[in-house]
């Protein structure tokens, strides 16, 4: 019910919202701005959105079949299984979802958003197999989500892309921020979620696991920070990011024709699925889309943003940094707003600015929480979120924070 009255209050807050300035303000035009919103919106979430996502889940569900023939996905599955098991204890340790789980978590940590999509889709589809209630996600649909949503990501490519099309001196002086900020994030939305789930985090494997993957990334921030120069940085995140990709299609398809299977037909079969997916996802998508554009277009986030300016101000605080929060708070909503917030933000303070550098942290701090939860519950019929938006969200707020944080001591 959760999502329900997100929903239904996303229209309701940015009506009061519109009305208050077209009675207070005389503003003419808010009505027309948000029903031009709805539609540009729906338009969006349709062509722009669920068409291309039907070429890519076309794409990358074919290549996952083949995985899948050749073995590869159950060898992950068997790497992985000894932590996934205390993470995920409703999954045997065996199952597909496990393989699925791990190649959506390494797309997403390579900052390879179009392959993370299509592999988080059929991760979510392999654990609804095991969902005895088809109607609300099961703990393991849950602990993926929210690990989905907190969007650990080591290497930032599209916001590293964007600051250099703007003209940054350095693009990639905020590889190191971001990483920080979405890895607070995903330490707090597993431990968020292991608290509702009663799962012990102390155990040997698991501490092993976090402690193992913490120090991967502690290395590679010393690695990049010591022995790289800033242009090296970039050259070699886009490098290695989609060398891996290339390497995983080439492994796949070898594995395949070494156990003598038909790769081309292999990739026909997982690929009929693509479409049939896209368009399963539109409705819970334009709903989703057309929601928060009436927020957006309603001036709420103005108001907000006002509102936390006063309060900073009042408590005493710097507020430098309120110039940029647009950015983290369109984020948990929709991406492609986050990013048009973060450009604008670039564009008007300057892209070298602390907040033009901080809303780039922020877009890289967590994923966007109501449309994953949209996009993925949507995509097997799930109806009732059960506290998956409110984990979402918690390991949303600490990223922004972390973000604030770790960005006043690097940039201001």
């Amino acid at each position: 019910m959760s999502l329900n009255y997100i929903w239904s209050g996303f229209f309701l807050m940015g009506f009061l919202a519109a009305l208050a300035q077209f009675i207070f303000l005389g503003d003419t035009e808010i009505f027309k701005r948000i029903i031009d919103g709805t539609f540009d919106s729906a338009r969006t979430g349709v062509m722009d959105i669920a068409l291309p996502l039907a070429g890519v889940m076309t794409l990358w569900l074919g290549i996952m079949n083949i995985g899948e023939k050749a073995g590869a996905i159950d060898l992950l599955a068997k790497l992985i299984a000894p932590f996934f098991s205390r993470i995920f204890p409703g999954v045997p340790s065996n199952h597909p979802a496990t393989g699925h789980m791990v190649m959506n978590f390494s797309a997403n940590l390579l900052g390879l958003d179009n392959a993370a999509t299509p592999f988080g889709l059929k991760a979510m589809e392999s654990l609804q197999t095991l969902n005895p209630n088809k109607d609300e996600p099961t703990d393991a649909q849950i602990m993926f989500l929210v690990l989905h949503t907190s969007g650990l990501t080591l290497i930032p490519l599209a916001i590293m892309a964007q600051r250099s099309i703007l003209g940054a001196a350095d693009p990639s002086d905020i590889f190191i921020p971001c990483m920080v900020a979405t890895y607070v994030a995903t330490m707090t939305g597993i431990i968020a979620v292991a608290i509702r789930q009663r799962i012990n985090l102390f155990n040997r494997v698991v501490v092993g696991w976090l402690g193992g993957i913490t120090a991967f990334i502690i290395g590679i921030v010393f690695y990049f920070t010591h022995y790289l120069t800033k242009p090296e940085i970039e050259v070699v995140s886009k490098v290695f990011s989609n060398f891996v990709l290339i390497a995983v299609i080439g492994g796949f398809i070898i594995g395949a024709l070494r156990k003598k299977v038909n790769v081309y037909e292999a990739f026909i079969e997982g690929a009929k699925g693509g479409i049939q997916t896209s368009i399963t996802v539109i409705p819970y998508l334009v709903g989703m889309l057309v929601a928060i554009s009436v927020i957006r277009n309603a001036g709420l986030l103005g108001f907000i943003v006002q509102g936390f300016s006063w309060l900073f101000s009042f408590l005493g605080f710097n507020t430098d940094f309120v110039p940029a929060l647009p950015t983290a708070l369109m984020k948990p909503l929709s991406g492609s707003a986050a990013k048009a917030m973060m450009i604008d933000t670039m564009q008007t303070y300057g892209v070298d600015s602390f907040v033009g550098r901080l809303a780039c942290v922020f877009q890289g701090s967590a994923d966007t929480t109501f449309y994953i939860v949209a996009l993925y519950f949507g995509s097997v019929g799930i109806r009732k979120t059960r506290y998956a938006i409110s984990c979402g969200l918690i390991a949303d707020l600490a990223g922004v924070i972390a973000a604030i944080a770790i960005s006043y001591v690097f940039f201001y």
